[in-house]
């Protein structure tokens, strides 16, 4: 899944500062543009941005169950067994291109994601960046040992502004892995990310470059868990908002590529390309070209 070494771009400063992590990611230790996003985070934003954690005293019992309602693993639990997860998951959100989760500050939590999308990824020694899973709302990721789930050297981004809450190690044991529906379902989770990476490896060595972005196009624009696969009212094509920056990642090839590739398929009439946004006109032709 090699990627070619995107360009260089600019640090708020003003000098010049290698857009993926050329000088490797110990340079995250002490980055050159401060407390700004990492520059190679494409869903990054100009400006700092700040994470904002709700405490108790200030937000309410219904703001925390919100979190965890509705959320796929807590679907048919009661009303005061959620109450008692949501007081054990502090809520955070995060905005769009913030790290929730870093090899560099390692922490063993594990996030259930309530609003948005998270990209798990992870970067070379020579600074490009390769997504390893975009993770939807109503799903959990982090670091866990007790449940088989690592992060490894992956790094989690907010893709949109997120909500996530949190939970330690002690309250999983507690709250999930002791309720027999719950930890049925997390594993179930597990196992379908785990057939989903495998898919994405054998397609990085069966599939030509233009075959695996129809492929990661076609996945998205047809998965019922993400925004694109619940055609929003009005709308007559599944829309994926994700940069070419973004889709290459997944698609494991560099944004020159990808922009060369999509913007064929656009002239071809399977797609209508906007910024930050791809539509998807023709799903049926789109899949052929995935092979």
């Amino acid at each position: 899944m090699a990627a070619d070494t995107p360009p260089r771009g600019d640090s708020p400063a003003g000098g010049a500062v290698p857009y993926c992590l050329a000088e490797g990611t110990s340079a995250l230790a002490a980055p050159a543009w401060g407390a700004a996003p990492p520059p190679w985070a494409p869903g990054r934003r100009e400006e700092t941005h700040r994470m904002i954690e709700h405490h108790d005293g200030e937000t309410g019992d219904a703001d925390r169950t919100w979190c965890i309602s509705e959320v796929d693993i807590f679907c048919d639990l009661s009303e005061p067994e959620m109450d008692a997860i949501a007081a054990a998951a502090p809520m955070k959100t995060y905005t769009a291109g913030e790290i929730l989760h870093s090899p560099q500050q390692p922490s063993e939590v594990l996030f259930i994601l309530k609003r948005g999308r998270v990209r798990i990824f992870r970067v070379s020694a020579d600074g490009r960046a390769l997504t390893c899973a975009i993770i939807s709302p109503g799903t959990i990721f982090g670091e866990m040992a007790l449940l088989g789930q690592r992060m490894y050297d992956n790094f989690a981004e907010a893709l949109d502004d997120v909500t996530v809450c949190v939970m330690s190690r002690a309250d999983v044991q507690k709250f999930l892995l002791s309720d027999a529906r719950i930890a049925a379902r997390i594993t179930e989770i597990l196992g379908r990310r785990l057939a989903d990476l495998e898919q994405r490896l054998s397609d990085s060595v069966f599939k030509s470059v233009p075959q695996r972005i129809a492929t990661t196009l076609t996945t998205l624009a047809t998965r019922t868990d993400t925004p694109a696969g619940k055609l929003r009212p009005g709308l007559r094509h599944p829309q994926i908002a994700l940069t070419h920056e973004q889709l290459a990642a997944l698609a494991g090839t560099s944004r020159e590529t990808c922009t060369k590739v999509l913007r064929e398929f656009a002239d071809r009439g399977l797609l209508r390309l906007a910024r930050g946004r791809i539509t998807v006109l023709d799903p049926a032709r789109l899949l052929d070209e995935a092979g």
